[in-house]
């Protein structure tokens, strides 16, 4: 295996993620196999065999793997990014702009940069002729960010060859730059909470607006929406939540010391507690046509994130329980089930002593995401999976996922490539 040209590579990383943010896939309604399609004609470049399937038309699929039969680590990840608000943007959200230093719109950090990242990754080992004595896969699947249905979730229907892996590395987890005592923290996260969202309807008796009566489904609405909100989660410190805000407090971050300063510290910081404690959100409230008409029928969509180890039937009756009203129905609009890979993995100690050899002041801390992604599919089936960007990202830059002005360093690109490939070759090399 000769060496690597770290500049050739970033440059070529660089243009290809500013053309991918080009494509246009936000989800609604998608069109990913615009992406499969710029995805294949790259692998194909390279020599590399591409499999695509559309779960319908426009919603397109890739697979590709090199190196023998058998074990496999699979570099996951999804095509698709959430819809932008222009107006909020200071660049166009699709032009994939090169400015200071990074590249700009939709998808850099969730999830095209990661994509490149594990592209290049992919392509550098294919050419460099490493030998492999596992084998590497590339899954590249559509509708993540609306819960998987046509992406990872048909994939293991339809095409069950594709998710055989006994390790995956997805998104998940992104590293922290700049922290005091000059840290850099590399997260991995072995699990991730559990997407639950519901609808709720309350019926009644429809009227004119200027007859108040006892049957006005809005307002029964509304009142069972007040005694949720009012529905207090209590806070449970899973062992790797435990380790990280621990790992946290050794840096500077936090103050903990036990379990007790743990929930100080969540009562002060609302991301942390979100990943302490089942939690409901009010997303949507939809009724009524005319200022002066009682309707027939209110609803409501809650997003609720539930920790690994909650039953889910357990928590919808006990929600129904909270809502204390026979008349409001829950439809579950989608759902999943908890699953955890343990930290004591082969994958864990490379990427720890890749990080240690690679990057000055580096440490490697567990996460619990509060998000959730394709992880979850294959955690259910008893596959090892770890989110792990290998990147660090400044704090001022993570409020460009799902939001505004997202963009990633060209740094971060390099470093990317640099980790996840080290990590790959001793994973899978000879």
């Amino acid at each position: 295996m000769t060496d690597i040209d770290w500049d050739d590579a970033t440059a070529e990383a660089t243009s290809l993620l500013q053309e991918y943010i080009r494509i246009d896939t936000s989800n609604p309604p998608g069109n990913e196999t615009r992406a499969t399609d710029f995805l294949a004609g790259i692998l194909q470049e390279s020599g590399i065999e591409v499999s695509v399937a559309e779960a319908l038309p426009g919603r397109g699929n890739l697979y590709a793997r090199i190196g023998p039969p058998g074990p496999t680590v699979c570099l996951l990840n999804h095509t698709d990014v959430v819809p932008v608000e222009r107006r909020y943007w200071s660049v166009e959200p699709f032009a994939g702009e090169l400015l200071r230093g990074s590249i700009w719109g939709r998808g850099a950090l969730d999830m095209k940069g990661m994509a490149i990242i594990e592209l290049m990754t992919f392509m550098l080992l294919k050419r460099q002729g490493l030998a492999l004595r596992r084998g590497l896969s590339f899954l590249a699947v559509a509708d993540e960010e609306a819960g998987s249905t046509l992406g990872a979730a048909w994939v293991q229907e339809h095409r069950p060859a594709w998710m055989e892996a006994d390790l995956v590395i997805n998104e998940g987890a992104y590293g922290m730059a700049n922290l005091p005592g000059g840290n850099q923290l590399f997260q991995v996260a072995p699990t991730e909470k559990v997407p639950l969202w519901l609808r709720l309807t309350a019926e009644g008796r429809p009227g004119h607006g200027s007859v108040p009566h006892e049957d006005n489904c809005v307002e029964r609405l509304v009142r069972a929406l007040a005694r949720l909100e009012a529905w207090k989660q209590p806070l449970e410190i899973t062992p790797v939540m435990r380790a990280h805000v621990m790992a946290l407090a050794e840096a500077g971050l936090v103050r903990a010391k036990n379990d007790r300063d743990i929930h100080a510290a969540a009562e002060r910081s609302p991301g942390l507690r979100a990943r302490l404690a089942n939690t409901v959100v009010l997303t949507s409230i939809s009724t009524g046509v005319k200022v002066n008409v009682i309707p027939s029928e209110a609803a409501a969509t809650l997003d609720c994130r539930l920790l690994p180890d909650v039953d889910v039937d357990r928590f919808i009756a006990a929600l129904r329980k909270t809502l204390a009203d026979d008349r409001i129905g829950i439809e579950v609009l989608h759902r999943s089930e908890g699953a955890a890979t343990g930290m004591d993995h082969e994958f864990v100690e490379v990427v720890d002593d890749v990080i240690g050899e690679m990057v000055e002041g580096a440490r490697l801390v567990p996460e619990m995401t509060s998000g959730f992604t394709d992880s979850r599919i294959f955690r259910q089936r008893g596959v090892a999976s770890f989110g792990f960007i290998p990147c660090l990202i400044p704090a001022g830059e993570l409020s460009g996922i799902h939001g505004h002005d997202e963009r990633i360093g060209v740094g971060n690109l390099r470093l990317g490539m640099q980790v996840l490939t080290a990590v790959v070759t001793r994973l899978c090399g000879e």
